[in-house]
């Protein structure tokens, strides 16, 4: 029995595909593919039946599959048990986050992370899709918004809260700004994600919706930050992004009493028996910088 080719054929099943299973294992596609149908032949079986676009599982693959995952998963697990056990945080950790989190806060988790741990080398990868964190190869994410893969294991850790905000500057020159509908006057800075049509901004008696002349529209909210404390008109930042700016008088929060939406901000992984030391230093550690970078105080 050769294990190489039942744990390469489980990691194909969960990447989905071969060529994302070997760059997941470091190998060519032509090894994986050998492996997998090594396995067959040596069974007597066919597991995946191969076409253009997917892999299907068949009955003894599925069946073949369920064992192989679970027997494979106690390896790991003993693995990671007796890696637990040395303590000392170290090796390769991949983690993920939305691009637009902020500069500040990722950059001061891995300057954090390189001074404390410095055996762990942290691989960040920044996008806006949503990542897999088993098929990919990822550890650890954080994400915003509310969450809906309930396999993960996830602690929350903070709430990012987006506010009205504008520039000295442009205030100064700007009609009176006292009441949501007020915006209608400004040149509002517009995240297209937030909406192209109008901004929904709460306070604790309700919500309104206010209607927008769409002047001027972005997709990137580093460059509507940018825009705003450029003096170009009113934006909904996070608090997160403009902290800053705002403690240094950049930019002020207008309409205090009013907030767009607030999205719960989580640090998810895998669940797993056995937490590796560097996951489980990067979570702490991320987990701590996270809160204080988005506390609203």
């Amino acid at each position: 029995m050769d294990l190489n080719q039942a744990a390469v054929f489980v990691k194909v099943v969960q990447a989905g595909s071969f060529s994302a299973a070997a760059r997941l294992l470091g190998l060519p596609t032509s090894t994986v593919s050998h492996r997998v149908m090594t396995l067959e032949k040596r069974l007597g079986v066919t597991l995946l039946q191969r076409t253009t676009r997917r892999l299907h599982l068949t009955e003894a693959g599925e069946l073949y599959f369920a064992h192989a995952a679970t027997g494979l998963g106690h390896m790991l697990d003993a693995e990671a048990a007796v890696t637990e056990a040395l303590g000392e945080p170290s090796g390769r950790l991949r983690a993920t986050a939305p691009a637009d989190l902020g500069d500040h806060l990722l950059a001061g988790i891995m300057a954090r992370m390189r001074r404390e741990h410095p055996k762990v080398q942290v691989e960040m990868l920044l996008t806006d899709r949503y990542v897999d964190l088993v098929a990919e190869g990822v550890d650890v994410a954080i994400r915003t918004g509310h969450l809906k893969d309930s396999s993960l294991i996830a602690r929350q850790v903070g709430i990012a809260r987006w506010e009205p905000v504008a520039s000295p500057d442009y205030l100064a020159s700007a009609p009176p700004l006292d009441s949501p509908q007020s915006l209608r006057h400004h040149c509002c800075l517009q995240f297209t994600p937030l909406g192209r049509d109008a901004w929904t901004l709460t306070d604790p008696h309700g919500s309104v919706v206010v209607p927008l002349p769409g002047q001027v529209m972005v997709n990137d909210i580093r460059v509507v930050r940018a825009l705003a404390i450029a003096g170009e008109g009113v934006a909904l930042l996070p608090l997160y992004l403009c902290r800053e700016e705002c403690a240094t008088g950049r930019l002020v929060q207008v309409l205090p009493a009013w907030h767009a939406k607030a999205d719960p901000i989580h640090l998810i992984h895998p669940r797993q028996r056995f937490m590796p030391p560097k996951l489980r230093a990067f979570v702490d550690l991320a987990a701590k910088e996270l809160r204080s970078g988005l506390r609203t105080d």
